[in-house]
């Protein structure tokens, strides 16, 4: 019995396989670089980060990649002493605004393969497989042989967008893919056929794939066939894992969901799913990982050992529990940074010892070299604080805190400059609403020296305060949380990887001015948290 079901810190699209007693998940990790997380465990309850695969530039270098794009659904494979890893590298999301809602969807996906030996050491450099689509898989068969699938993509006006389950011949030797590749599913009614993963079982053959998109409609469909290239039976049962109609359930969003069998012979299954901001339909935490206990029936079908209802309750962790972080010769592995593969360029631990020292790079929300480095937003009402020694000399220079989705949507309490007012601490919010693209604070001046920053948070908003003389000053302003959120997004640009809560310093002159950060800390709180004074202006709200 899995009592909490959600793997908090996880991210979406989930890949899970048993080697022995061992378990390994595989997640997305989209822009945030390094690309790719793997967790493990040996009781399906406790899990840690073992590798982040995609770390060199000869890997990977996702400079330039839209907000959401980059790397998706990577997907793990194990064979004869081999572990294989999937994924998809997309560098084009949406549509052509030239030719409307109903015109051409050009997209740009690249499928890969990296292998390793073992799952914490060097994986290989990436193979290129097609780019036919996205969501890549491989199915390794009892006789031998290997497999490649995928959705094929069909950008074309009037035609299905996810048209079908695409799958070839994949010789793991050579590493090349041969013969024809054939379409062996084209999905049920739901749409947006995706996700597929394959098994065999008492001699047939098991197709899962994500249908309904990944918003509120998402599911679980499985299909099956005595032949591996089908034709597919799809189970007569409905959708085997899904929330669609149900907005009762803690966890939503319930879809591209990946099978095992645990050693005791129960299988499960780990499937992305999203948890809404009580009261309102906000999912600032992103799409999450959860595992679900699933059962064979008498005809040869799965359902869901227990109901979603139940089982998608998650636990209930202390009221308040703090994570500390000291900056020493490595980065704390909950933080990660954005699209660069030459992170020295963007921040040290040595250049002085016992801070994280940030080089002022491009803007904010620049897509190439942005100095940032941040940790997920693991629960609704938390408390973040940092202390930062920054001494700027011109309104191009900044650094501070920052509450981060992507390019688009951020509150950032930062540090700079301004000929009038000196030193001085602003909040600068970027909102995804055309009408009103970014928003400032007013002008807090500051005195020479170390300034601790912290912001807090119960869900629906943010509160951030600043101390240099022992006491908290907050901030005036109330600042939206819920636009910080998957749901919260421009017409075309996709929402996939939650908020992040971290540290970043810009310079816009070139010249680099660094910015010292002595530690960080992340308090979670279930309770909201209330301001101690009464706001004057709510901004993004």
């Amino acid at each position: 019995m899995i009592s909490n079901p959600v793997l908090q810190g996880f991210n979406p699209d989930p890949s899970i396989i048993r080697v022995g007693s061992d378990y390994y998940i595989a997640t997305s990790t989209f822009e945030w670089f390094p690309g790719v997380q793997i967790h493990h465990s040996t009781d399906l309850v406790n899990w840690r980060l073992v590798s982040r695969p995609l770390r060199r530039s000869s890997q990977l270098d996702l400079r330039g990649i839209p907000d959401s794009c980059g790397i998706w659904a990577p997907c793990l494979s194990y064979a004869k002493g081999r572990f294989y890893l999937t994924y998809s590298l997309v560098r084009r999301y949406g549509r052509t605004t030239e030719y409307g809602a109903q015109g051409m969807s050009l997209r740009d996906f690249h499928n890969y393969v990296v292998t390793a030996d073992a799952i914490e050491g060097d994986w290989s450099d990436p193979v290129y497989l097609n780019s036919s689509g996205f969501d890549p898989s491989l199915f390794h068969d009892t006789d031998g042989k290997s497999y490649l699938l995928n959705l094929l993509w069909d950008h074309r006006s009037g035609h299905n967008r996810f048209a079908g389950i695409l799958m070839q011949p994949y010789d793991t030797e050579a590493r090349v893919l041969f013969g024809e590749a054939k379409v062996i599913f084209e999905g049920t009614e739901l749409g947006y056929t995706e996700g597929p993963h394959l098994y065999r079982r008492d001699g047939w053959y098991y197709l899962v794939v994500a249908e309904g998109g990944t918003g509120w409609d998402h599911a679980v469909t499985l299909a099956r066939s005595r032949d591996l290239y089908g034709p597919y039976e799809v189970c007569p049962y409905g959708p085997i894992v899904t929330s669609r109609g149900r907005p009762d359930l803690a966890l939503q969003k319930a879809g591209h969901g990946d099978l095992v069998e645990a050693e005791d012979g129960t299988w499960l299954m780990a499937y992305l799913c999203a948890r809404p901001v009580p009261g309102t339909q906000a999912c600032v935490l992103g799409r999450e990982t959860a595992l679900q206990p699933v059962r064979w029936t008498a005809d040869g079908w799965i359902e869901p050992s227990e109901p979603l209802a139940q089982v998608g309750q998650p636990a209930k962790a202390s009221a308040e529990e703090t994570q500390r972080y000291a900056f020493g010769s490595t980065l704390p592995e909950d933080f990660q940074w954005l699209r660069t593969p030459y992170p020295d360029a963007l921040f040290s631990l040595s250049a002085r010892p016992g801070h994280l020292t940030l080089f002022g790079c491009e803007t904010i929300g620049s897509l190439f070299e942005q100095s940032l480095v941040a940790r997920r937003q693991t629960s609704f009402g938390y408390e973040a604080t940092t202390v930062v020694d920054f001494e700027p000399e011109s309104f191009q220079q900044s650094a501070g805190l920052v509450c981060y989705y992507n390019s688009t949507k951020f509150h950032y309490a930062c540090i700079s400059f301004d000929e009038a007012a000196g030193r001085h601490l602003r909040v600068m919010s970027a909102l995804p609403d055309p009408a009103c693209p970014e928003a400032l604070s007013k002008i807090y001046p500051l005195p020479a020296g170390p300034v601790e920053l912290r912001v807090v948070s119960d869900g629906r908003h943010l509160w951030f305060s600043y101390r240099s003389d022992g006491a908290w000053h907050q901030l005036e302003e109330v600042f939206d949380a819920t636009c910080l959120s998957d749901e919260a997004t421009l017409p075309g640009h996709p929402s996939f990887t939650g908020t992040f809560v971290g540290m970043a310093c810009q310079d816009t002159s070139g010249r680099a001015c660094p910015a010292h950060f002595a530690g960080f800390a992340y308090t979670r709180r279930d309770a909201a948290t209330e301001a101690a004074s009464v706001p004057r202006r709510r901004v993004g709200m």
